[in-house]
């Protein structure tokens, strides 16, 4: 099963996809680390955005969509486009989706250390929290 990590920053869904077949994980390769909305939020490139992450879970077989959770209050609330960002995601047609608590994200991880330093996966710094997602997912089913 392929299963994408998502991270939402700002107006950026930062992702990894991972696989996991007979015991052994796999980063398939991707033509993109991130999609970002523009600027001006506008309906139009909103439903691009949409669009495109749709597209891009097709083209790559991904059958489940996992999204770090973040708080909507304190200091490290997410901000409004993120959620925008989220929604999105969430209501892409036939795409199955679910957010993961840090919380829990950090258990799995305990319950089942990375077998790998996340340095020798390959994937940019900024993609560890989509890793990270994807991964929690993965061992979590």
């Amino acid at each position: 099963m392929i299963i994408c990590g998502v991270e939402l920053t700002a107006n950026d869904a930062v992702i990894c996809l991972l696989k996991l077949d007979s015991q052994q994980f796999h980063i398939p390769d991707c033509r993109v680390r991130k999609l970002s909305l523009q600027k001006n939020h506008s309906r139009e490139n909103l439903k691009h955005f949409q669009a495109s992450f749709a597209k891009l879970m097709t083209d790559y077989g991904v059958e489940k969509v996992v999204i770090r959770e973040r708080a909507v209050k304190g200091k490290f609330a997410g901000g409004a486009v993120s959620f925008k960002l989220e929604s999105a995601i969430q209501l892409i047609a036939d795409l199955e989706v679910e957010l993961l608590s840090t919380m829990i994200i950090k258990n799995a991880q305990t319950d089942n250390p990375l077998p790998v330093p996340f340095a020798d996966t390959g994937l940019k710094g900024f993609q560890e929290a989509a890793f990270n997602v994807a991964y929690a997912a993965q061992v979590l089913r």
